[in-house]
């Protein structure tokens, strides 16, 4: 018989400890970093459905790639920091860091050799048949290598610095996520023999072409060419490497004056961060491999051996030739029928649309440019707007919304920008354009000690014939116009009152000292919004147990917090139906007899990368919808400072409602997720692709 644990007091720090004795931890939860991997796989998995258009398949191949040496770089180095500094902490699976990370570097091992199978037993053939051929410097002909030799004087040379080690020579350090050709030569008047290292200039393309749809690693055409680079040596033999170091930034921000310049001191040391994956060509010498591990301080188990080409992310390039018929349909945005309902030539005046209902908007189905960016554009040309006030966490330096506010505070309106710094892997970006920014007159800060601002705010203030108007834009993504074109992200421009109240004291509270915790519109993290899904949570269950309509669905990019795993443990053993679509990373173990047998984990993966959150709660009937920046995440919930909103309108939360009807539908394809960590894709192909469905419902929609 199935017994509901009693549920805790709002404020509780976890649940009962019934949940926990009747299933200990590793019942309950999957290990994170196994489950990032997990969803590295199903990205790898898109690389080999036969049905996708064989660039796109190419793209996902290059994306794991990209996603590799993130998680490396970050996840992987955190683990071996913490396994060096001998810290014996217990994971929520209650694992020792060293047995996670022996499991982890295993599982990569894994993937990266699956991803190299497809890349030369599925990719390249196919591409030759579509009369793209990637090939090595044997393979191409003697008028081919005339031309790259030619190539290879003008455009190469200059640039490459060979080091040599010897005595004189120390070995050189060797950046983090180069390519490089470890060379060894030998004097033919002594017979002796050297060791010497030349980088991959990483500013070039990854493949030259040399004729149409033909190409060749760039390692290739200048391990072709060696001779030229140390005359009168002999080449004895060459291999090519790769080191991925520790480039996560730490900064203690209690001790640092100034945020902006600590940061900037600690990207100066990025670089020399210690190695944590080698990688390295599959027939590489034994002797230059024993160099490199002594040198790299690398262990065996993070030696990682490959079949040429190293480093497929540059398959980039091979996905965006112009061969439109290898690739998904064109896709053209439109502009929201809700900003445009009617044809125009003239741009759409967003102040006068909001004014009379809120624009909910779903990215890139509808455009990016003509709502949001026009949205910010037109608050800083319009001379009865006073102030702007926005929440930057990403952007492009070129941005057309950091040009905006530059010249908002150029013709002397009021302009805020809460520059998120320390966005891994942007920070020396954001840092340059809130530099930029300070220049030209806009008041920067930097959020709050301690905390990310990962919220997405905009706040317009307007002086209008009646009086003080105010305009408001929340989304679940960044304000990056160029991610925006295959990021899926859901935003509202709205004149509510009530919000734009919520949302100037927020400002207030980043910008000053305000410490509100109390808003009427949304939820916010780090003070209420862990508690208030907590209390959200308990409502259904409560419904649940009285009779009345409950139910639980939630779209977000991850799931591994695991106080909010135990609720929706809680509710789905009271019987709540519980539906979660993940992109990336589950924790969750859906599908345990007694424990989550009501909870379905679902995940899609496509042309566009699944970014939106969205919690829905059934409440009796009456349903409440948010939206917002955070996942169900430790950091989401304690570390950063993050909103989400009731969305207000009805219409609205049934347009939503029916985004996840379509994307849980057991006829759409998703991946789903097994009690015992297992994804399974259908085999079904007559099953609906998600985003090609709304592409087509969009653009019956209207618009422009």
């Amino acid at each position: 018989m199935l017994v509901v644990m009693e549920l805790p007091d709002r404020g509780s720090e976890h649940p009962s400890s019934g949940l926990t004795e009747a299933f200990p931890v590793p019942q309950r939860f999957f290990d994170r970093e196994i489950s990032w991997l997990a969803f590295n796989a199903r990205v790898l998995g898109m690389a080999a459905q036969p049905h996708r258009p064989l660039l796109e398949r190419v793209r996902f191949c290059s994306i794991v790639s990209a996603n590799l040496d993130e998680f490396f770089m970050v996840r992987v180095a955190g683990l071996k920091r913490r396994v060096t500094a001998g810290i014996a902490v217990k994971s929520p699976t209650g694992r020792l860091p060293r047995e996670i990370l022996a499991e982890t570097l295993s599982c990569s091992w894994d993937l990266m050799q699956e991803q190299s199978r497809l890349f030369q037993t599925q990719l390249l053939p196919l591409l030759a048949a579509a009369d793209i051929e990637l090939l090595h410097w044997g393979e191409l002909t003697q008028a081919e290598h005339a031309k790259l030799i030619e190539f290879f004087d003008r455009e190469v040379f200059p640039v490459l610095t060979p080091l040599a080690v010897d005595p004189a020579h120390p070995f050189p350090y060797i950046s983090g996520l180069s390519l490089n050709l470890a060379v060894m030569v030998r004097n033919p008047q002594t017979g002796q023999e050297m060791f010497a290292r030349v980088k991959v200039p990483p500013l070039l393309d990854r493949f030259i072409q040399v004729s149409p749809q033909r190409f060749v690693p760039l390692e290739e055409v200048i391990a072709a060419n060696l001779t030229d680079l140390f005359p009168g040596m002999e080449i004895v033999q060459h291999h090519m490497f790769r080191v991925t170091r520790n480039e996560d930034v730490e900064v203690e921000e209690d001790d640092a004056e100034n945020l902006l310049d600590a940061m900037e001191k600690e990207l100066s040391r990025r670089r020399f961060g210690y190695a944590v994956r080698l990688e390295v060509q599959d027939n590489i010498d034994q002797h230059i491999l024993d160099l490199l591990v002594e040198e790299l301080e690398v262990t065996e188990s993070e030696i990682v051996r490959l079949p040429a080409p190293l480093d497929l992310r540059g398959l980039s390039l091979i996905a965006d030739l112009n061969r439109d018929e290898l690739k998904d349909p064109g896709f053209q945005p439109r502009t929201s029928p809700e900003l445009a309902a009617v044809e125009t030539a003239s741009a759409v005046d967003i102040f006068e649309t909001v004014k009379t209902h809120d624009a909910l908007l779903h990215h890139p189905y509808d455009s990016f440019a003509t709502s949001v960016t026009r949205f910010i554009e037109q608050a800083a040309e319009d001379p009865k707007v006073l102030a702007i006030k926005q929440a930057l966490y990403r952007t492009s330096g070129d941005s057309a919304i950091v040009e905006a506010l530059i010249d908002a505070a150029a013709a002397g309106k009021q302009v805020l920008a809460v520059v998120e710094i320390k966005a891994r892997f942007d920070e020396e970006n954001n840092i340059q354009w809130a530099r930029r920014m300070e220049r030209a007159g806009v008041h920067v800060v930097y959020g709050q000690v301690g905390l990310k601002t990962h919220c997405k705010l905009t706040l317009v203030v307007r002086k209008e014939e009646d009086g003080i108007h105010r305009y408001v834009h929340l989304g679940t993504g960044n304000y990056h116009p160029r991610t925006a074109r295959y990021y899926e992200d859901i935003g509202l421009i709205t004149a509510n009152p009530t919000i734009a109240d919520d949302v100037a004291t927020l400002f207030n509270q980043l910008s000053g000292f305000a410490n509100s915790t109390s808003f009427e519109s949304f939820y916010t993290a780090p003070t209420s919004l862990r508690s208030a899904l907590a209390d959200l949570i308990k409502r259904e269950i409560h419904n649940q147990l009285a009779g009345k309509p409950a139910g639980i669905r939630i779209k977000c990019n991850a799931i591994v917090d695991e106080r909010m795993t135990d609720l929706l443990y809680q509710a789905s053993q009271a019987g709540v139906k519980i539906e979660l679509l993940v992109r990336g990373m589950c924790t969750l173990r859906p599908g345990v007899p007694g424990l989550s047998e009501n909870i379905i984990v679902k995940s899609i993966l496509g042309r566009f990368l699944e970014h939106s959150r969205i919690y829905e709660f059934t409440n009796a009937g009456d349903p409440e919808v948010l939206i917002g920046s955070a996942d169900i995440m430790n950091r989401n919930l304690d570390r950063r400072v993050e909103v989400l909103l009731k969305v207000p309108t009805m219409a609205h939360r049934v347009r939503l409602k029916e985004l996840l009807d379509l994307a849980l539908s057991p006829t759409t394809a998703s991946w789903q997720l097994d009690a015992d960590g297992n994804w399974i894709y259908p085999d079904d192909d007559s099953n609906i692709d998600y985003q090609e469905e709304l592409i087509s419902r969009y653009q019956l929609r209207g618009g422009k």
